[in-house]
């Protein structure tokens, strides 16, 4: 039972992603069912009504039709009234011209009284239907009153003409377009199952956490600038929400970095590398976004643009941190930093550098560096080497297996990966990214009643 909940649910999830597409063929259905509508209008429907003399043997039968037998006498009537002859007698003045068979499938006959036999005929056009039942009912009148009847002349007239024809055009054109919506949404459904289910991009928290073994220490909502003006929009006045503030928050305390300053002993030797993939465009502004919030909370921080194996990936924010490197006097060349856009706190500088050598920033407690490899062939030994090393992935944009390629690249190169930024969270992913707890005191003091003393309990 589990196993087919989880099943529904991932079912639910991946049609919950694909909605759009359901609903486009679903649109694409009702619009089919339209057009087929519009090329297959509903037939309308004209009745004539022919009434028999109340002779002897009429009136015999219809004593028989009150004890619930059938009636032969009107019943003979019927089979007259689709002959061939009586059929052959209305083809020339129905339309649009027919042959007999399909007249015959184009009519109805049906018994009203003993006295009285109706005729229907169907067609796409009201006059059309009308012409068709008169035509057969006069037909039928001419044969059986003349010398040809094999029953005798039966002197039968015209009770009513058929004069409207009555059908329910938009009735059937809702029908169409509904089930056209219908069979829409069911191929939809399949498709979008199919799609979702050979999907191997990892989208819970849990699975890219589990993916290289590392755990998620955040997940945020992220911008996309789309020129330097919005990476420089960005780094001076980003102001995340409570949720992405304290997810941050938790990711600088997990490092260890949260009430770092200026005077930290470690202030310009720690670095944090956050490398993210040249086909994960949102994954790009984890590393800005996470400088910004240290520099806000008070911690000197440099941001550094590093070499990338993609340099169009990266290219608006290079030219956005080389603008306000270059504000501070210098010419935005390699290793250089600035004051930072004019909006934002001074503790946050920025720089480009293109030599994977370069290390810290002077007078940086925390030096955030943005790398960007290769999903298919990563080079993480081309990238600044940093005191720690995160990955920065948007939920939806990766596999397990490019994952692992950079986590082998790192490993190569003596690095370890500490813990995992992930871009625009799944809003329907309930787990945690395996978040390590916080570590416990090694050492705490607690009162003693007895003694009035203290004793140092170790767990």
């Amino acid at each position: 039972m589990s196993e087919q909940t989880l099943d529904l649910r991932r079912s639910a999830q991946i049609l919950r992603r694909h909605k759009i597409l359901v609903g486009i063929v679903v649109i694409l259905g009702a619009l089919a069912g339209g057009v087929y509508a519009a090329g297959n209008p509903p037939l309308l429907t004209s009745t004539a009504l022919v009434i028999l003399p109340q002779s002897a043997q009429a009136q015999q039968g219809a004593a028989v039709i009150i004890d619930g037998a059938a009636d032969p006498y009107t019943l003979t009537q019927q089979v007259i009234m689709t002959s061939n002859i009586v059929l052959h007698g209305a083809v020339p003045h129905v339309r649009p011209a027919m042959s007999v068979d399909k007249l015959r499938r184009a009519i109805s006959v049906g018994i009203l009284t003993p006295y009285v036999i109706s005729v229907s005929a169907k067609g796409k056009v009201a006059s059309d239907a009308e012409a068709m039942a008169n035509a057969v009912a006069r037909s039928y009148m001419s044969y059986v009153g003349s010398a040809r009847s094999p029953i005798g002349r039966v002197p039968a007239q015209l009770l009513e003409p058929a004069t409207s024809a009555t059908g329910a055009p938009l009735g059937s054109l809702l029908v169409d377009v509904l089930a056209g919506a219908v069979s829409g949404m069911l191929i939809g459904v399949i498709s979008a199952l199919a799609i979702g289910r050979n999907d191997r991009r990892l989208r819970e928290r849990d699975a890219i956490a589990d993916s290289i073994g590392v755990p998620v220490l955040a997940s945020i909502c992220v911008a996309q600038p789309s020129d330097a003006a919005g990476w420089m929009k960005l780094l001076a006045d980003y102001a995340p929400g409570a949720v992405d503030a304290w997810q941050l928050r938790k990711a600088l305390h997990q490092l260890g970095l949260m009430g770092m300053n200026s005077s930290d002993p470690r202030a310009g030797g720690f670095s944090l590398a956050v490398l993210s993939l040249s086909t994960d465009r949102k994954a790009l502004a984890l590393g800005p976004q996470l400088a910004a919030l240290a520099a806000s909370v008070g911690i000197p921080t440099a941001l550094v643009i590093g070499p990338a194996q993609d340099a169009n990936t990266a290219a608006t924010l290079r030219a956005a941190c080389a603008a306000g490197a270059g504000s501070a006097g210098s010419a935005g060349s390699a290793g250089s930093a600035g004051s930072g856009p004019p909006k934002r706190s001074r503790q946050l500088r920025v720089a480009v550098a293109d030599d994977p050598h370069v290390g810290e920033l002077p007078g940086a407690a925390l030096t955030v560096v943005v790398a960007v490899v290769d999903g298919k062939a990563p080079r993480v030994a081309d990238t600044m080497r940093t005191t720690a090393t995160m990955l920065g992935v948007s939920a939806g944009a990766v596999t397990a297996e490019q994952l692992a390629r950079i986590a082998v690249s790192a490993a190569v190169d003596g690095r370890e990966i500490v813990g995992i930024l992930v871009a625009d969270p799944d809003p329907a992913d309930r787990t945690t990214g395996r978040v390590p707890q916080v570590a416990r005191p090694g050492l705490r003091r607690m009162p003693t009643r007895m003694t009035g003393i203290t004793t140092e309990i170790r767990h």
